[in-house]
């Protein structure tokens, strides 16, 4: 779901099931709590868990919840939770919780990874918080005994037709990972959910012994944000959403993989002029932008056709490889334009690529667990082949980029269980403390998708459009324009009087 974070299984919707999907929860902002809670203030038992590279001043503890919160003396679980105390108590204000991508990403890393600089920018007005999320990071997890090729990040995350458009052997993958699911994960897996993360959250402020809490949430994270904020509008301080996925209760995280398509268009572009400049060197892929599309689907069809042998040995690299290099590089600064850069030009001259490690990575099991039944358990998929096939025959042909993936099917469509929770509509009830940052050519959150949250919300929220690219905003593209707008609204509460446009900037 690299420490980028986006989306990961998910699927788009075809037309003709919007019948088949779950009731949608509209909630007021006089909703009360989901369950009470058996979480008790002074609970935590902090301690030090500095990482490499991380702030030292980090602490971590475990917090007990129940598996259903619907049933708060039954069965309960362990969620890892991490804190950075502010290192500036006479300015600090408050409690702000960051809120990682995924879904299955953890928030302890995210911290430990985002914690400092943070802090630094917001000058200890906060104490930063995290958790991972059940099924994520050190929190109690649950498995699927899925295969180790089914666990391949470019099988398990992104789900690509056969070279000729077949989906077949998505189909039987998608069941098999299904099933697995169904036979192994049990009642830990069947409880991963976005309505259940935001029940934890909730018992995490309450353990905290805070009246509100302020947020950062990113990817992901932005639509944990948002429900929450919908569920518990008289809990929310402070509230960030950046890099922000279309809230469309009927689709969800199905909707989100289908807007990959224009995602990677819209960012493309910016590749195209970074791998035509003459200063490229040894990395120019074409002498004009213009060029680099054609050439990079050239390229890709060659390798559909004669895939080419890797240095990492077991994996060659295909045509499908090399457009999930390309989702990746997208999503990241115009710095590892160059590594994709490097592969195409090996390609070229004939020379043996050398790939980058998340393309080749095998998730572990509960990491990828966690990933795919939350998106499964959270809104019900469509299950007739078919429309899939014509949806990804169509994708093929409008957008070559990307191949079809985002409209492929994936094990949701053969998931056991239907969803316990009605997926949530977020609304634009409820007090006006939320700013939006959004990049303009974010691939995997596309400014298109952002532009439906930013309705849903309506005066609840300020947008701040960023003119980059890449996937996140906030403190990720050095835009400070963008940076300087969020942070005076976390220290200060000065929200823009209206949306907001930041340029480009070198």
């Amino acid at each position: 779901m690299t420490t980028y974070s986006t989306p990961g299984m998910l699927l788009a919707l075809s037309a003709g099931f919007a019948g088949l999907l779950a009731p949608v929860a509209e909630v007021a902002p006089t909703t009360r709590a989901a369950a009470s809670s058996s979480v008790r203030t002074g609970d935590l038992a902090w301690q030090s868990c500095a990482r490499p590279g991380g702030p030292q001043q980090q602490e971590c503890a475990r917090l007990t919840v129940p598996l259903d919160h619907r049933d708060p003396d039954g069965r309960q679980i362990s969620l890892a939770v991490s804190r950075l105390v502010s290192d500036r108590p006479e300015s600090r204000r408050g409690t702000l919780v960051v809120i990682p991508g995924g879904p299955g990403g953890s928030g302890v890393q995210r911290l430990a990874q985002r914690g400092a600089a943070l802090q630094r920018e917001v000058k200890g007005a906060y104490d930063l918080v995290a958790l991972d999320p059940r099924g994520a990071g050190g929190s109690t997890g649950a498995g699927c005994g899925l295969t180790e090729d089914d666990r391949r990040f470019h099988h398990l995350a992104r789900a690509w037709p056969g070279p000729d458009g077949s989906i077949d052997a998505n189909v039987a993958r998608a069941r098999r990972v299904a099933d697995a699911c169904a036979r192994d994960g049990g009642p830990v897996l069947r409880s991963m959910s976005t309505a259940n993360e935001v029940r934890d959250i909730e018992s995490f402020r309450e353990a905290l012994g805070v009246a509100k809490l302020s947020a950062w949430g990113t990817s992901y994270g932005a639509y944990v944000a948002a429900v929450y904020a919908q569920h518990h509008p008289h809990r929310i301080d402070r509230w960030v959403l950046d890099s922000n996925g279309d809230p469309d209760p009927r689709r969800v995280g199905r909707g989100w993989l289908a807007n990959l398509g224009r995602g990677v268009e819209d960012r493309f572009p910016d590749f195209a002029a970074w791998a035509a400049h003459p200063d490229r060197g040894a990395l120019r892929v074409a002498e004009r932008p213009e060029q680099v599309r054609p050439t990079f689907l050239a390229l890709a069809g060659a390798l559909d056709a004669a895939p080419r042998d890797t240095a990492a040995g077991d994996v060659q690299l295909t045509g499908n490889l090399l457009r999930l290099h390309l989702q990746l590089a997208l999503s990241g600064p115009e710095a590892e334009f160059a590594e994709l850069a490097r592969v195409i030009r090996a390609v070229q001259e004939d020379r043996v690529p050398e790939l980058p490690a998340e393309l080749t990575a095998v998730w572990g099991q509960e990491e990828a667990a966690a990933m795919i039944a939350t998106v499964c358990n959270d809104v019900e998929f469509p299950g007739r082949v078919e429309d899939y096939r014509r949806a990804v025959a169509a994708d093929r042909a409008a957008r070559p980029l990307t191949a079809g993936q985002p409209e492929n099917i994936v094990a949701c469509a053969f998931w056991r269980e239907r969803p316990v929770d009605a997926p949530t509509r977020i609304t634009d009830r409820g007090p006006s403390r939320v700013l939006m940052v959004q990049n303009l050519r974010d691939p995997a959150t596309p400014y298109a998708g952002a532009l439906r949250m930013r309705r849903a919300l309506g005066e609840r929220a300020r947008m701040v459009s960023v003119d980059a690219g890449g996937h996140g905003a906030y403190l990720t593209t050095g835009n400070s324009c963008a940076d300087r707008t969020v942070t005076a609204f976390l220290t200060t509460g000065v929200r823009p009087s209206t949306d907001v446009r930041c340029p480009r900037e070198p």
